[in-house]
């Protein structure tokens, strides 16, 4: 296991700076996930955990230990790779084995430790066929036990799930999350998808154009954005957010409306039109316009039907607030909440 700390890095390819001064801690044998839209700048930084894009300034460490300059074969690092980047030549177990070989791990060692990483991912009775038999599945599972049998400290993973079918995706998600519990190591991994973050991470990195948005666990992530980006980036629908007469915004997450054919005390309560239904089994994703506005509405009541004219309720519990450049407004940080909620209870005039 391992813990990395990033030290006022910053990554510049040419004239462009990518990532400036991020300071980041990767905590000892944590299932940490950088996540973020494309070109975020996660990516940039699993390569200089790697060694194969190294910091353009600053210091990257592992356990206390400066590896910033350090080639990438002496760092204690795994890493896989979105399209595997398994021989095709090869069988399984060569492509298992090659790495062993090559830093001179003694036959009889190399063999049990293939067994060993082999029936941990289901794949020993596939060790001598080729990769180009084998189903995309499976060829990701060789790109796991090519990692895992390196015993690293570190597993680098960039968007490894990416090239599997929906249902597949979901079934690797739980292999993954039961090998991070057997082996204890240290998770890096990367993604664009909110929903393997939330599924699989203890702790995520949500990054935008080269800067931490915000780092926590996914439960305090989803309940308690720092921004108006991180409240709309996780969930499904994302928070609904409306823009205030007093410049700042509003937030409620779509699973928070209730739906009523009469107005209540509730400091939201807007008159609206359901223009659009999905039905999604257990739950019915409905849009309700109100004037100018249109928010998303996630219920178990299935019983509304398009066209029909409702209130939608949100107690002041389930609000969020956020200032004129997107950053949380939070009870006790000075501002007046009380205001707030009476500017909300105007809005509702429109």
């Amino acid at each position: 296991m391992a813990k990395i700390e990033f030290r006022n890095v910053t990554k510049s390819f040419d004239k462009t700076t990518i990532i400036e001064n991020m300071n980041l801690t990767i905590e000892d044998g944590s299932f940490t996930v950088l996540v973020g839209p494309s070109g975020c700048g996660k990516t940039t930084l699993l390569r200089m955990i790697a060694g194969i894009g190294p910091a353009t300034s600053g210091q990257v460490l592992m356990d206390g230990k400066d590896i910033t300059d350090l080639e990438p074969g002496k760092r204690d690092v795994a890493m896989v790779f979105q399209n595997y980047a398994i021989y095709p030549t090869m069988t399984v177990r060569g492509n298992i084995e090659f790495g062993l070989k090559n830093r001179g791990v003694p036959k009889e060692e190399r063999t049990r430790r293939i067994l060993d990483v082999a029936r941990s991912v289901g794949m020993v009775e596939y060790l001598d066929r080729k990769p180009s038999t084998l189903s995309g599945g499976q060829r990701q599972r060789i790109a796991l036990a090519r990692a895992m049998v390196k015993q690293p400290k570190v597993f680098l993973m960039d968007e490894p799930l990416s090239n599997l079918d929906a249902k597949l995706r979901v079934s690797m998600r739980t292999e993954l999350i039961e090998m991070h519990r057997q082996l204890k190591t240290t998770f890096v991994y990367v993604t664009h998808d909110q929903v393997e973050a939330m599924s699989m991470a203890d702790r995520i990195v949500l990054m935008d154009k080269g800067r931490i948005q915000q780092q926590a666990s996914p439960e305090t992530l989803y309940r308690d954005p720092e921004n108006v980006f991180a409240a709309q980036f996780v969930g499904t629908p994302p928070m609904n957010i409306l823009l205030m007469r007093n410049g700042k915004r509003l937030g409620f997450r779509p699973e928070s409306v209730q739906l009523a054919s009469e107005p209540s005390e509730d400091p939201f309560c807007r008159a609206g039109e359901i223009v659009t239904r999905e039905m999604l089994g257990s739950e019915t994703l409905y849009k309700l316009r109100m004037g100018t506005d249109t928010i998303m509405i996630k219920s178990g009541d299935d019983s509304y039907r398009m066209g029909d004219k409702l209130f939608a309720l949100v107690p002041a519990s389930k609000l969020f607030f956020f200032n004129e450049d997107g950053q949380r407004i939070r009870p006790g940080s000075g501002a007046d909440m009380n205001a707030l909620i009476r500017t909300v209870r105007g809005e509702n005039l429109d």
